[in-house]
């Protein structure tokens, strides 16, 4: 059964809906002020381009929406956008029938931490972050031990043989309602970097000011693969069916929406009990979430 639901919009439980309101975040993060600047309509904003602002703005979200006091990023890892991380927690949130006790496995969690982070502190979900990075791991647990709120949500565990997904992670008898992943999408660095470049230039108004590389944030783990996001995805259903007692929803992002019948198709061949396809907006950029559950 194949439930494709569409959405147009940040999920109506996400906070970050609407436009930043920066008075309160400069008020809670008197740093971002300097980065803080008008367009062309008077409203404030800072410039998405630049690295440092960013980096600060998501301390200021994550100070202000979710008590997290001390966040860090080693240079050169991914800074995520957090409104669109959060909408991928509030429609995942609607798959479930239960409301206590879950207990969700992100795979790839990132020297950020942020879904774990996220989930946490807006559902009081437990975590599971696995990574095949160890400075991932050990940077996400840094954060986790510099904040109170976090300590008792959040497990990592470092996945030693980077061509599995959930074996090594998934104990035998250990049960998750959901997992989750945000997985990379290009094949090669050198696509990563064209990628990057495109996003800078749309984002600066002063492409020339740009040097080549400049705010290129993600590790090869976060943002590269061999075979990309359909292979990595392709991996990870067939991987999926040895653990269909272990999990009640396996869940990912899909970047490219030309993946979706190829991995729907692989779907099809197994024992899966429903296909959701959650489609999300932010602004021009859509992403979606293919989710799937056994018999």
């Amino acid at each position: 059964m194949k439930n494709i639901i569409k959405k147009g919009e940040l999920h109506p439980n996400n906070p970050h809906k609407g436009k930043y309101d920066f008075e309160v975040l400069v008020e809670n993060l008197s740093e971002l002020k300097q980065f803080v600047k008008k367009n062309p309509r008077g409203e404030d904003t800072i410039d998405f381009s630049n690295n440092e602002a960013v980096i600060l703005l998501n301390k200021a979200l994550l100070k202000t929406f979710y008590n997290v006091q001390n966040w860090e990023v080693p240079k050169g890892f991914l800074v995520p956008p957090i409104p669109g991380r959060a909408d991928y927690i509030h429609y995942i949130a609607e798959l479930l029938d239960k409301k206590e006790n879950v207990r969700v496995l992100d795979i790839g969690t990132g020297a950020n931490c942020i879904y774990p982070i996220i989930g946490s502190q807006s559902y009081n979900w437990e975590f599971v972050g696995s990574d095949i990075s160890r400075e991932s791991i050990l940077n996400a647990q840094k954060i986790i031990d510099s904040n109170e709120n976090l300590k008792d949500k959040i497990e990592l565990r470092l996945q030693k043989n980077k061509d599995n997904i959930f074996s090594g992670i998934i104990k035998n008898n250990e049960k998750f309602d959901l997992t989750m992943c945000n997985p990379p999408f290009h094949s090669s660095l050198e696509e990563a970097i064209k990628a990057n470049e495109r996003k800078v230039n749309n984002l600066s108004k002063d492409n020339k000011a740009i040097k080549k590389g400049m705010n290129f944030g993600g590790q090869k783990a976060e943002l590269w693969c061999n075979g990309g996001e359909l292979l990595f995805l392709k991996k990870m259903i067939n991987e999926s069916v040895k653990f269909s007692k272990n999990v009640s929803w396996f869940t990912t992002l899909v970047s490219n929406k030309d993946n979706l019948k190829p991995l729907i198709k692989l779907l099809d061949k197994q024992n899966i009990e429903e296909i959701r396809v959650l489609e999300m907006s932010q602004g021009q950029k859509i992403s979606r979430v293919l989710a799937w559950k056994f018999q």
